[in-house]
């Protein structure tokens, strides 16, 4: 596999080119999982006057370390590191990039008390936008001092003041992962995104879109990905096989799956099954209004 230096978080780490983009996987800005940088943003990034660099790419590192970890794609080029690093979201306090730990903590715990390991600190001081070890080590002091956090080697819990406080900092419900699994038409895609899964989100339910196409097969799916989730969205618009797949996984994880499917295509399912009984939607405004009301019950 080919390697290469990650300009954000400074480690070598294996990539994969995709078209004009390469995909960087597993640093310590996206551990376990990767960001997408457009491969001609690489040079005019790494001349940058090294002032520059030494103020803007463990802030970009901490962006991608966030969203990634929260399941969010994330694609960099050159031009977009000046609004990263200017963003209102962007924590500057040092209560606010404590904040920013009290929710990483949260997103991996079921509840107080349970241990979350960090390890090794070095190359986790992007979970606070720290630009050093010493300011992790001075906020994760601070934490404990307020007794927000317990630390115990390289495990952290939250107390129960650290866990309300970071749902507080958090919107205060802690969303359950939902897994939606659609077929790679971009409209359809893009009509999802912005119009249905804003109300999953107020149903209590973070989702992560999956887009298989027809001819994709079912050993492209990340298993495990699909058995973190509580809910199961699975759309047989397009009839693609790996959404059948996917979605019967889940049924025998005992994982809720609520099928549902275009009119258009509703009388033409190539797997007609007793247990396979779909919401018909005509339009994604009727089967937003359709889910919400399901899932709110």
């Amino acid at each position: 596999m080919i390697k290469k230096h990650c300009l954000f978080c400074d480690e070598i780490v294996s990539i994969e080119p995709e078209g004009d983009y390469d995909k960087y996987l597993g640093c310590s800005c996206s551990p376990g999982r990767f960001y997408t940088l457009l491969r001609d943003s690489y040079k005019s990034i790494h001349l940058l006057p090294h002032q520059q660099k030494r103020t803007m790419l463990h802030v970009v590192s901490a962006y991608i370390r966030e969203l990634t970890d929260c399941d969010e794609k994330v694609t960099i080029t050159a031009n977009d590191l000046e609004s990263i690093v200017n963003s209102p979201e962007i924590p500057v306090t040092i209560e606010d990039k404590g904040n920013r730990l009290l929710q990483y903590l949260y997103r991996h715990s079921e509840g107080p008390g349970e241990p979350v390991v960090i390890q090794p600190l070095s190359r986790n001081y992007n979970l606070t936008y720290s630009p050093s070890l010493q300011e992790l080590v001075y906020i994760i002091d601070k934490l404990s001092n307020e007794k927000l956090l317990v630390r115990e080697g390289v495990t952290y819990k939250l107390t129960d003041t650290g866990w309300s406080v970071a749902a507080a900092s958090a919107g205060g419900t802690k969303l359950k992962p939902c897994m939606v699994l659609i077929s790679d038409d971009e409209d359809l895609h893009k009509d999802w995104l912005e119009e249905l899964f804003p109300r999953i989100e107020q149903c209590g339910y973070l989702p992560r879109v999956l887009t298989q196409s027809k001819t994709q097969s079912h050993e492209d799916y990340s298993l495990e990905h699909i058995a973190d989730n509580k809910l199961i969205i699975a759309d047989l618009t397009g009839q693609s096989p790996g959404v059948y797949f996917a979605a019967g996984y889940a049924l025998g994880l005992n994982i809720p799956v609520i099928w549902t499917v275009n009119s258009s295509e509703a009388d033409k399912l190539v797997v007609q099954l007793q247990d396979i009984r779909p919401i018909v939607w005509d339009t994604v405004s009727d089967l937003t209004v359709i889910l919400q009301q399901r899932l709110s019950r």
